[in-house]
């Protein structure tokens, strides 16, 4: 490879001065600092004891523990829920607190919610009756939680008020810190059909069986997060932005229709009086098979158990031990396979749970992508702590601790299409990697919805690339980023935005976000820097509540990189990647007096002046990039020579850091330069590649067209 080396041209400039168009110091404006390497200082909220300016917990960080002791009934018949539970809140703060306040996620559902209120509607033009009929019911479905009793531990009725999807317990006296309180309550609800009426859990009824598949999550009023950050975190649910929870230990009893094959969270505490022996026997093997998936609940047996109906009722017991939120699936229809998972040495489980509407399909990938999904978020974050992963066909994307409700069906033969599959492999590994982001790196998706869902995209497609060789990847390239970010920007929101407000949500929460953390493991920290930084970031805050302050200082702090710049462009702007070269200038050395070496530019005159020196000279340029786009980034340039070899060149952000419309760089090499091209892989999201070739290329048709549709 050649040597590439960068030189500086001084030019002796000579201009008239003219005094009265120019204004006295005592005249002129000053400014504020607007330089895109400013630090974020004025941004991001002041290090203490408890967030520390390294980003890792201080000495003196603390959160609050609730405890739960649930049981509750499905009825398959009605689809309802009837709970009750005692609650035990630890105060681990430094802080008296009055009131406590719980989450009623259901509530959003409830016959009088103001969520769909909230919502911009029209009339719809040519529409069917019955599309007409569901979108404007005469009665609304009412799904929100009936509280029948709130009270103490001795049964006493407990003042509280229910605001919508909150509800404050009103305590007779302060709970002083380090105290503990415990309360009682119960309810009951009507289940969704989560196919019809949409939701994040929910049943999905089989007209053909008359059976129905349930996922349940969200079942329980459960606390909101107390901490020096926001206080309580008791923003309304509008059924977008997710929740905030506190870390526990749940004991759940789950009392079912006896034929149904039931997952959850949690170690099952019965499985000896819940499970047959056929099964117990399977189960065994399941735990000892490290390649393959076993059947424990065959299709077979499904099929035969569907038909049953049965009147009788079991319960399923389960202990959960520092978990933040709980959720299960249970049906009659299920088949169950799993796989153990060697992680570093322990085995953690993998489970499926499907109905055969959803084989081959999850029996092909749905227990090996999970378990790939616990291997390579292990590999760049920290151990898997828990004992087990479920992943459900439950024909959406949902994600709880330790299980997931995912899509994806093959045809009624059972053949699928590789978009079936990929779409559902992704999926999966989506939402069990959610194990990582949040539910044990803690982060608050109702604040901020890219901490979990960006960061997590970002891993998952690591792990999609371990699942398979040649996975095609799309969501996190920056590639694929660039038509949302080149779009209109009267509709386009930085990634540092409250979910809730945004406009396109995949692209602002989980493509940006996903795709800045790409570009920084690949193109600006490299990986052994970046992956270093990333888990020492996800160690520190496991189990948890970070904020979006404590992941940027932590990957700075572990790195030895300043990456203010990038965080301030990247997420707390709109701004987009646009590098071009505005103007190439040649040069060749002649021989002057004694040592002296004139530059002459290489036009066609001075060829003609000098052939014969340029002949044995070297090659120099002058190089002139500009930046029409906002972001500072890397200039990632390719050099091409007339004998065909090629050299790469990357100058780093901080190139811009005097001039953010246009910086020169001269240089000389050996060879003569034929091409230069930038970002010729595509790695920074540059929204107009017209501008990055010399000679500059013609436009294709294409490009035109999407110029055209743009103007």
């Amino acid at each position: 490879m050649k040597k590439l080396i960068t030189f500086t041209l001084s030019i002796l400039f000579i201009s008239t001065v003219v005094v009265a168009q120019t204004p006295s110091r005592a005249t002129q404006d000053g400014h504020s600092n607007q330089n895109k390497f400013r630090q974020l200082k004025d941004v991001l909220a002041t290090p203490n004891t408890q967030r520390t300016a390294s980003g890792a917990p201080g000495k003196d960080y603390t959160q609050q523990k609730v405890d739960y002791v649930i049981d509750i009934v499905l009825d398959d018949t009605k689809q309802k829920i009837t709970g009750s539970e005692t609650i035990t809140y630890h105060n681990n703060s430094a802080d008296d607190l009055t009131y406590l306040w719980l989450q009623l996620d259901q509530n959003m559902r409830a016959a009088d919610s103001k969520t769909p209120d909230i919502q911009p509607s029209r009339i719809p033009e040519g529409t069917t009756k019955a599309r007409f009929d569901k979108a404007y019911v005469n009665k609304p479905f009412d799904g929100g939680f009936n509280i029948t009793s709130v009270t103490n531990i001795d049964d006493s009725s407990l003042s509280h008020t229910i605001n919508q999807t909150m509800m404050r317990i009103n305590l007779t006296k302060p709970l002083a810190a380090g105290e503990t309180f415990q309360f009682k309550v119960s309810w009951w609800y009507t289940i969704n059909n989560h196919r019809t009426q949409g939701g994040r859990s929910g049943y999905e009824h089989f007209p053909a069986d008359g059976n129905n598949n349930y996922v349940i999550a969200q079942f329980f009023p459960r606390l909101c997060v107390y901490d020096n950050v926001e206080g309580w975190q008791n923003d309304q649910f509008w059924g977008r932005s997710e929740f905030a929870l506190e870390f526990g230990d749940y004991t759940v009893n789950i009392t079912t229709p006896s034929d149904h094959m039931l997952g959850a969270t949690g170690v099952l505490m019965n499985e000896k009086d819940i499970l047959t022996k056929t099964q117990l026997k399977r189960l065994a093997e399941a735990k000892k098979s490290f390649d393959n998936p076993v059947v424990i609940q065959t299709q077979d047996e499904a099929i035969k158990t569907e038909k049953g109906f049965s009147k009788k009722t079991k319960t399923w017991k389960f202990f959960a031990e520092n978990v933040r939120d709980y959720a299960f699936a249970t049906s009659r229809k299920f088949i169950w396979d799993g796989m153990a998972v060697d992680i570093n040495g322990k085995t953690v489980m993998a489970y499926s749970y499907y109905s055969k509407e959803a084989n081959p399909l999850y029996g092909d990938h749905s227990t090996r992508a999970t378990a790939q999904t616990l291997k390579t978020y292990s590999r760049y974050t920290f151990d898997y702590p828990y004992h087990k992963a479920i992943s459900v066909d439950g024909q959406m994307g949902m994600e709880y601790p330790q299980i997931c409700f995912n899509p994806g069906r093959p045809k009624a033969d059972g053949t699928y299409s590789d978009r079936t599959k990929y779409r559902m492999i992704g999926v999966t590994i989506h939402e069990v990697g959610h194990n990582f982001f949040p539910m044990i790196v803690n982060s608050d998706e109702r604040q901020w919805t890219w901490m979990d869902e960006g960061l997590n995209s970002f891993v998952q497609m690591l792990a999609m690339m371990d699942y398979e060789e040649g996975y095609p990847l799309g969501r996190g390239l920056p590639k694929n980023i660039v038509d949302y970010m080149d779009g209109d920007q009267s509709r386009i929101a930085p990634i540092m935005s409250k979910g809730d407000n945004v406009y396109s949500f995949g692209s602002n929460a989980y493509a940006k976000p996903a795709t800045a953390l790409w570009i920084l493991r690949e193109t600006i920290m490299g990986k052994e820097l970046f992956d270093h930084a990333f888990r020492t970031y996800s160690q520190r805050w496991m189990f948890k509540h970070p904020t979006p302050a404590d992941f940027f200082r932590s990957m700075e702090d572990a790195s030895a990189i300043d990456l203010d710049w990038f965080w301030r462009g990247w997420f707390y702007t709109t701004d987009v990647t646009d590098i071009g070269i505005k103007n190439v200038k040649k040069f060749y050395a002649e021989a002057g007096k004694e040592d002296e070496i004139n530059f002459v530019e290489d036009t066609t005159k001075a060829l003609k002046f000098a052939s014969a020196q340029k002949a044995n000279s070297k090659f120099f340029y002058e190089i002139t990039f500009d930046k029409p786009g906002g972001l500072v980034m890397p200039i990632i340039v390719e050099y091409t020579y007339a004998d065909g070899s090629k050299d790469r060149k990357t100058y780093p952000a901080q190139i811009w850091r005097y001039n953010d419309k246009e910086v020169t760089k001269a240089i000389y090499s050996t060879k003569e330069i034929i091409n230069i091209a930038i970002d010729p892989d595509l790695e920074t999201a540059d929204v107009d590649t017209s501008n990055n070739s010399w000679p500059k290329k013609q436009k294709s048709e294409f490009d035109k067209f999407k110029s055209k549709i743009k103007g």
